[in-house]
């Protein structure tokens, strides 16, 4: 029977010229019977397709269970109750049920608060950088569940088998043949998950509620594991062609020739420079964006390369091709969509949108730049951030960033006002594209603290993406905002949309902010001034550190001294005059925006970092009722160091006893840097 390309990969093993009939097997090659072998391969070539068989069948449990989890969440998450915590039910329903209610949501929350205090901490830094427990936990759960696949309905044993046409020689033939399949398969079986969790627009984000960069950890440790398995796949047949089988090296070489078996190679190099360009001493090495470029070029020549090894499972590399193109193609309409509007001639048409330029120096940590501008369009959720594209850079860059701005509801327009510190990469060249266009349209010399002027940059933007932090807050919840430098932009509008609601006398508010410089006060201080004239519990909770005062102080002035560092905290700001309140009411640009001076703000500095270890848990002790919500913002060592405080003020036992104030939340954006 003359042989087809894709029986090629297993000729050697079997006999197709002298094939009765042809039996086809999902995922893997034809086999021939009944078999013509001797009686060992014949068992061999039992054990190796019984095996891939059932091992088919498993992916498909592995895919089930996935789909399962998903189904479940999505049904908790619609019969959730729509009242946050805390609610009280109302008066008149049938007391039976208001009292199971709010058993439940007793319970809930006790639970919750017992979780967060034993997982919400970091878990092996070392190893995993800085992620959370639950992280990790997950990661350990999907571990052990794929292992358990990896080798279960496997039949285990060697056999020794005689090769034809030379007597004394034997092939030894073992298990190893059918695991190395196994993890193989699975390998391929996990490839369209690994491009899912790594999606922007997420469809894991759509029936859990969790933001799309939730999933950036799992994504990073699943490639990890395919990795593993493709290496393992290939050591496994590796030694088998080379060592067990004979003769030697006859067999490796037909062996190593053959297409699939180049195209295996091509995909086992790619997978490698995949995980070495993802590791965290591979991206400080070459760099963020050209690790994005690269990871996306050598993800689609992989799954390419996939393809050509083994065509049979395509069924696996189909859908992760579709839903990287869904996931560019949705980007790409998004953005489309948010740019399609009047142009200044009247007609309809994609236009980017001017922002105004605000531009601080700072030579030592990198200039800070602060951009302003309206743009018609539907309010997006606190909490969300977009991507912005700076055509007059780069088209082929977007990097996120979140606005300190408030949505407006029901509004034409929305304000949008970003702040960024550019540090290397895009954000240091648009930088210096802000600075030479705020310098040439200054008239006049300006102060060294920053260049302030109505210049323009065009901006693209695509979003919203990410979490909604006010969708489930309690009317009774205690706010405290932790930010540092430029993270002031993640907890911002949560105050500014807390200062919009109706204020409850109990409910404690309170702001800290570390800065470095006296002068980075001038990057938010309108958004200060309206906290402190339309948010009333706020007016003594805002706080400010500066960590390097001493570079700004006079160095005739008296030293501070340590007691009064240790203790350092900066007054309250005061109300800014009328005219700078008049002044920070008119946005219309980039100048009278940070028309507020530092001196109306009346700050007193001290060069000190905050004790979050006392702060947090004094703040916790001086509230009336109602649970804690902390949102912070800053470097990865604050965000660590908050977990742990905040899982330590955690107590499942007293919530469960009504003790509100030992269930406290920490919802953190640690993207940003000082």
């Amino acid at each position: 029977m003359a042989a087809t390309p894709a029986l090629v990969p297993r000729q050697h093993i079997q006999d197709h010229a002298n094939a009765a009939s042809i039996q086809p097997h999902w995922g893997y090659a034809d086999r021939v019977v009944p078999c013509v072998n001797d009686v060992g391969s014949c068992k061999y070539l039992d054990a190796v397709y019984d095996a891939h068989d059932v091992g088919m069948y498993y992916t498909g449990i592995i895919w089930a269970t996935f789909a399962g989890i998903l189904l479940l969440w999505a049904v908790a998450r619609h019969l959730a109750p729509s009242q946050p915590p805390g609610v009280q039910m109302p008066l008149d329903a049938d007391e039976q049920v208001k009292e199971k209610g709010r058993t439940w949501a007793r319970l809930h929350r006790a639970a919750a608060s017992c979780s967060r205090r034993y997982l919400l901490p970091d878990a092996a830094r070392v190893i995993f950088g800085r992620v959370t427990r639950t992280q990790v936990l997950t990661l350990v759960v999907l571990t052990g569940y794929l292992a358990i696949f990896s080798f279960a309905g496997i039949v285990y044993g060697k056999w020794v088998t005689p090769v034809k046409n030379m007597p004394g020689v034997y092939n030894t033939r073992s298990s190893l043949g059918p695991w190395s399949d196994r993890v193989g398969v699975i390998a391929y079986a996990l490839t369209p998950l690994s491009i899912m969790l790594s999606s922007r627009e997420s469809i894991l984000s759509l029936v859990t509620g969790l933001p799309y960069q939730s999933f950036n950890f799992l994504h990073r440790w699943l490639g990890y594991i395919i990795f593993a398995q493709s290496l393992l796949h290939t050591l496994g047949w590796t030694l088998i062609e080379t060592w067990l089988y004979q003769p030697q090296p006859k067999v490796a070489v037909a062996w190593i020739k053959q297409l699939y078996m180049i195209w295996g190679c091509v995909a086992m190099i790619l997978l490698l420079l995949l995980v070495l360009l993802s590791t965290p001493w591979g991206i400080r090495l070459t760099g963020y964006e050209f690790f994005r470029k690269a990871h996306y070029v050598l993800a689609m020549v992989y799954i390419g390369a996939c393809w050509g090894h083994w065509h049979q499972l395509q069924v696996f590399l189909l859908p992760g091709l579709l839903v990287w193109f869904i996931d560019r193609g949705a980007r790409l309409v998004r953005t489309a969509l948010l740019h399609y509007n009047f142009l200044p001639s009247g007609h309809m048409g994609f236009r980017a949108t001017p922002a105004n330029i605000t531009f601080f120096t700072d030579a030592t940590n990198g200039d800070i730049v602060r951009l302003d501008y309206d743009h018609p369009q539907d309010a997006w959720a606190v909490g969300q951030h977009f991507y912005l594209t700076f055509p007059e850079s780069s088209i082929w860059q977007s990097h996120p960033f979140t606005p300190l701005s408030l949505p407006i509801f029901g509004a034409d327009t929305q304000r949008h006002s970003y702040i960024f510190r550019a540090k290397k990469g895009e954000t240091k060249k648009i930088a210096a594209l802000s600075a030479k266009r705020a310098a040439r349209s200054n008239s006049h010399e300006e102060s060294h603290e920053s260049l302030m002027a109505d210049a323009r940059l065009s901006v693209l933007m695509t979003g919203p993406y990410g979490e909604r932090t006010m969708s489930d807050l309690s009317p009774d919840s205690n706010i405290l905002c932790i930010a540092g430098g430029t993270g002031i932009t993640y907890v911002l509008p949560v105050l500014l949309d807390l200062a919009t609601r109706p204020q409850s006398l109990d409910r404690r508010m309170s702001l800290i902010w570390v800065i470095r410089h006296r002068k980075d006060l001038d990057w938010v201080a309108p958004e200060l001034a309206v906290l402190k004239k339309r948010c009333p519990n706020l007016r003594t909770g805002i706080h400010i550190y500066v960590t390097r005062a001493a570079e700004d102080a006079d160095p005739s002035a008296p030293a501070v001294s340590e007691k009064a560092t240790a203790n350092a905290c900066t007054e309250e700001i005061s109300p800014a005059p009328s005219h700078s309140q008049s002044s920070s009411a008119s946005l219309s640009s980039a100048l009278s925006v940070h028309g507020i001076a530092k001196a109306d703000l009346a700050l007193d500095h001290y060069q000190a970092r905050p004790d979050l270890a006392a702060l947090v848990p004094e703040f916790i002790n001086t509230t009336a009722r109602g649970r804690t919500d902390v949102f912070a913002s800053g470097p990865g060592e604050m965000i660590s160091d908050l977990r742990r405080v905040v899982a330590s003020a955690n107590r499942g036992g007293q919530v469960w006893k009504g003790e509100d104030r030992c269930d406290v939340r920490l919802t953190c954006d640690d993207r940003l840097e000082w």
